[in-house]
């Protein structure tokens, strides 16, 4: 009896068990997940508002086939205008493969030197940035510094600065995350320390850019910011629970259509936007080829497919720093590039 007894026991504590935790389960993620896959890109974008996503844009490249565009949701939804698959958007850290590229080819120049220290170009940052003197150049490119990340201090989304001044200001005199090359964290502020020393070495970062790496490759519809941009011409940004359009917001990142950020990607993994093996080979040491980004009303990711050799572009609007967001544009991104590893 006491046996028969013990044994109803454990049955009703792994029941409650499993309720419990059946609660916690992202049920909107497996449900993204374990959906047949369509048969192509377009019924598998046109999921997008299953997903969250206000509207989105895809850009697939693959070799051998001609470059194709796909939309669904709204380029505006207050509006109801339609996603436009040439809408420019704020492509966030994507940003950092131009920049790394471009430290690559000041290099290449023999204008900047990897190894040189953060000290060495900025001497007034030795006493307010720690290990100011031991950080290299090329750790920054790394995210080997040490140096706090300016976009996570407190309450940094809800009130953004508007240069690049102001946001450095907010982690000088901070102690370093940990002592230089002895570990990874990924840091905005090595990012911005680069522009800022690009912008010093050439005089102008963003003609610098258009001069050595998007004129080069036909790059018409990039742009630094959306000051240098038709406010018309950027798809609206949103934020789950907010209902202003983001898209006017100045976060310091550049703007671009699918189309050129596939380009572009395509070049930096074929290697033409390199002027050389040995330029390549420097690039190849110190960053990677493709990205992804995120800030309020963007999400972007920006990959290559070496196996199939495919660029796959995707960019959605609607994002939540809280919740399931960020991981159901993964998972439309994931099934897109199955669709394209294996169709015909």
């Amino acid at each position: 009896m006491k046996k028969e007894k013990s044994k109803w026991i454990i049955r009703v504590i792994l029941l409650v068990g499993t309720i419990i935790s059946l609660y916690f389960v992202s049920w909107p993620i497996v449900t993204a997940w374990i959906a047949p896959l369509p048969e192509t890109v377009q019924e598998q974008v046109n999921r997008a508002a299953d997903y969250g996503f206000d509207g989105i844009i895809v850009y697939v490249d693959k070799k051998g086939e001609p470059p194709e565009l796909y939309t669904s949701g709204y380029k505006n939804r207050e509006s109801k205008t339609p996603a436009d698959p040439h809408s420019l958007f704020k492509i966030a850290s994507v940003s950092k493969l131009y920049t790394a590229v471009a430290i690559t080819k000041l290099v290449s120049e023999g204008r900047l030197s990897l190894d040189k220290t953060l000290a060495d170009y900025f001497p007034e940052l030795a006493g307010r940035i720690e290990n100011a003197g031991q950080i290299t150049i090329r750790m920054m490119v790394q995210h080997r510094s040490g140096i706090p990340n300016y976009t996570d201090t407190k309450n940094y989304w809800v009130h953004p600065k508007e240069s690049d001044n102001e946001r450095l200001e907010l982690v000088l005199d901070l102690p370093a995350n940990f002592e230089p090359d002895s570990d990874y964290e990924y840091s905005n502020t090595n990012y911005l320390l680069l522009s800022i020393l690009i912008e010093k070495v050439t005089g102008n970062k963003f003609l610098y850019v258009k001069e050595k790496i998007l004129d080069p490759l036909n790059l018409k519809n990039t742009y630094a910011s959306i000051h240098d941009v038709d406010l018309n011409d950027v798809m609206s940004g949103y934020y789950v629970g907010y209902e202003n359009d983001l898209k006017t917001d100045n976060n310091g990142v550049m703007l671009a259509t699918a189309e050129d950020l596939g380009k572009f990607v395509r070049a930096l993994n074929d290697g033409s936007v390199f002027k050389d093996k040995k330029e390549q080979e420097t690039y190849s040491s110190i960053y990677e080829y493709e990205h992804t980004g995120l800030i309020p009303g963007y999400q972007t990711i920006a990959k290559y497919d070496r196996e199939i050799d495919a660029v796959i572009i995707q960019f959605t609007n609607t994002v939540d720093f809280e919740g399931y967001n960020w991981s159901l544009s993964e998972i439309m991104f994931s099934r897109i590039a199955k669709i394209v590893r294996t169709r015909n």
